[in-house]
């Protein structure tokens, strides 16, 4: 669907694929389209994982599609890897119990450039594309191992054991040093200074975290402060650059559960959560809240848009455009 963003209006609306589940997802926070689209500003990226990817123009027409085969997930979670243009690449993870595997694109044809199997199980976190002394590189966390791969090539740059199961937060670069995160059984967060090979244990792994970390939110850093929120409604805030915390496992007023990524504007962070609330703390060392605005009978399970001063928040049966008038 595309929507005009001052007037709620719809401008379009498609239907990619028509066909039958060959199994479930899951009940309370996903759908058969739990994927976030993205768009380069030319196309937008429709990504359904076993029902396959579609590129369409800003007027919404189809420019290319490509299918692919019935991924097998964990205890039937659903997919939900959102595909990631970076340069004039698409990436697309197909992390699952069976056959896991990443794909890159050409992001102006669909024609596929490279695919490496990888050793892993269902994961959900978003690739990542960096910049490593003029390599281009994405960077890929999941139980197993995070690996970063060369994305000209596909060929293994480097690796790291570490993370628990079931990894859903996206992983983050700051100065250089990428952070990845889980948070369900073994949680853990790395600082991981790029390199080369196996890097496992080695000095490139800056430090770790095990408190409080995000099951299922993804990180948000700025000023060189990193902020993770759990899904009970901890929030925790540490420097980026040694890992201690500024603050740790803070409750946003009760304990509001959480699926929605925080995001950061204006020196303040927005929390939506999926009790109706949105709740507001400023940036910074120390912990504050600023506001707790309530939608009733909603539940938040997206992240928050902001664009051009206004905020976007997608319920489970109603997008709410709030900005000042």
């Amino acid at each position: 669907m595309c929507i005009d963003k001052n007037s709620g209006k719809v401008l379009w609306e498609k239907t990619a694929k028509t066909g039958s589940p060959h199994e479930g997802y899951h009940r309370m926070y996903g759908s058969f389209a739990s994927n976030s689209p993205t768009t380069d500003g030319k196309l937008v990226y429709a990504f359904f994982g076993s029902r396959g990817i579609y590129a369409y123009d800003l007027e919404g027409n189809l420019k290319w599609q490509k299918d692919f085969p019935s991924m097998k997930m964990r205890l039937q979670f659903g997919e939900g890897i959102a595909p990631v243009v970076y340069d004039n690449y698409l990436i697309l993870g197909f992390d699952q119990e069976e056959g896991s595997h990443i794909l890159v694109l050409d992001k102006a044809t669909g024609k596929q450039l490279w695919r490496a199997d990888r050793e892993e199980q269902s994961a959900w976190a978003m690739p990542l594309g960096i910049d490593v002394g003029g390599m281009k590189q994405v960077v890929v966390a999941a139980s197993n191992k995070v690996r970063s791969y060369d994305l000209k090539t596909g060929n293994l740059v480097w690796e790291c054991k570490g993370l628990g199961s079931n990894v859903i937060p996206a992983p983050l670069i700051h100065n250089g040093i990428v952070y990845v995160m889980s948070g369900h059984r073994e949680p853990n967060m790395m600082a991981i200074k790029p390199g080369t090979g196996d890097l496992t244990g080695s000095k490139n792994i800056l430090w770790t975290n095990q408190r409080g970390n995000s099951y299922s939110a993804s990180p948000v850093l700025h000023d060189n402060k990193l902020y993770f929120v759990t899904d009970n409604g901890q929030l925790s805030c540490l420097n980026a650059t040694t890992g201690e915390a500024y603050y740790s496992q803070q409750r946003l007023g009760k304990p509001y559960n959480f699926k929605a990524s925080p995001v950061a504007v204006n020196g303040k962070l927005y929390l939506a959560t999926e009790d109706g609330d949105v709740v507001v703390v400023k940036m910074g060392e120390k912990f504050e809240i600023l506001a707790t605005n309530t939608l009733t009978d909603q539940m938040f399970v997206s992240s928050p848009v902001v664009v051009d001063g206004s905020i976007y928040l997608r319920g489970q049966n109603t997008l709410f455009c709030i900005r000042k008038l």
